[in-house]
């Protein structure tokens, strides 16, 4: 859980400038489109952990939304 913090804390910077957002911006490090997506530990909102891959196999249909917290 605590790398989860530490990402929230770098994502939610306090104001909207270039220097703030630009190196969370890896777009060439995205998989090709049309390819699976890597696996990746998500975080429900009680704090607890659990992945992309547990996810997809739960659900026939996956939705992530990626977005500000601000």
């Amino acid at each position: 859980m605590t790398q989860q913090i530490d990402w929230v804390k770098r994502y939610n910077y306090d104001s909207f400038i270039r220097e703030n957002f630009e190196p969370l911006m890896r777009f060439e490090d995205s998989p090709p489109v049309g390819t699976p997506a890597p696996d990746f530990p998500l975080w429900h909102i009680d704090g607890t952990e659990t992945s992309l891959y547990e996810v997809f196999q739960e659900h026939l249909y996956t939705i992530v939304e990626f977005g500000s917290f601000t």
